[in-house]
């Protein structure tokens, strides 16, 4: 028998943008002044791959000034009574630097680079990715990052941990990105499932769902609270 009750969180931009990394659709389809496309899909890399190396070298660097907020570290306290699992969509590693233990991100890492021919050879990376910068391969180096368009090689993986845990959390997402936005559906219907965000995203027909209008911060200091009732 498990001896903790095992929470899986799905976390969005929202739980990162109150540490001062800056979210998609908070800027009217532009990321940094950038339209998403030329950064972030294989179609934006065959165009112009220098800008979009200088676009995630730009994102490395702020990711790296940035700090765990309230919500990633409380997060990471409440594995002090249950197993936790994070889900997350984010590339940045706030929440393993807040202390949480069992990370899976759907959508790669800013600090790590891949061959653009094989995306099982990759490397730990906390510099710039330059041009001509290659693998052991000998193919350049990319951004080890799920782009718009490429699939998602952690959904089943992610799919398969919702299977079996005890509470479902969403926090920080505007469930518009899929395949991840579908998790919510793929989590078994009698499971408890909490919802936080400052602006509470269209969810369809769900059974046992919470829902907890606030900013990531206030809104996880919110969940514990609740979940410790249970």
């Amino acid at each position: 028998m498990k001896s903790k009750k095992h929470i899986v969180v799905l976390s969005g931009a929202g739980i990162s943008a109150e540490s001062g990394l800056k979210t998609f659709r908070d800027s009217d389809g532009l990321w940094n002044g950038y339209d998403v496309y030329e950064v972030a899909s294989p179609q934006g890399w065959q165009k112009d791959p220098q800008l979009v190396l200088d676009f995630y070298n730009a994102r490395r660097k702020d990711v790296a000034a940035a700090l765990p907020n309230a919500a990633h570290q409380g997060l990471a306290e409440l594995e002090n009574d249950f197993e936790v699992t994070i889900i997350t969509q984010n590339i940045d590693d706030l929440h393993e630097r807040a202390g949480s233990a069992n990370v899976l991100h759907l959508h790669g890492n800013i600090f790590k680079m891949r061959s653009i021919a094989n995306e099982h050879i990759f490397f730990d990376i906390y510099e710039d990715i330059h041009l001509g910068d290659k693998a052991v391969d000998g193919y350049q180096l990319r951004p080890h990052i799920v782009w718009f368009g490429e699939a998602v090689p952690m959904m089943e993986k992610a799919i398969a941990i919702l299977q079996d845990c005890d509470y479902f959390v969403v926090v920080g997402t505007s469930l518009q990105v899929y395949p991840a936005a579908s998790l919510l559906n793929y989590a078994p219907p009698y499971l408890p499932k909490f919802i936080i965000d400052k602006k509470i995203p269209t969810t369809g027909k769900q059974n046992n769902l919470h829902v907890i209008e606030m900013t990531a911060t206030a809104g996880v200091a919110e969940l514990k609270r609740i979940i410790a009732a249970y």
